[in-house]
């Protein structure tokens, strides 16, 4: 019986693994795709913004 609590927790870790990597794959896309996108653009173009702003006041 000890070879079965030895393997136990590695089978275990490897299940959860792998759900969570099927979870990781069927979130990709999608339609939630496109508002994580606009908001990954809004956040950039947000840090583009303020980046550039100290070089033209400072000129």
């Amino acid at each position: 019986m000890d070879y079965v609590a030895a393997l136990l927790p590695p089978v275990v870790m490897a299940v959860a693994f792998t759900c969570l990597i099927v979870t990781i794959v069927k979130s990709q896309g999608g339609a939630n795709k496109a508002k994580e996108d606009a908001a990954v653009d809004a956040v950039l173009t947000r840090a583009e913004a303020a980046g550039q702003e100290p070089h033209a006041h400072g000129a």
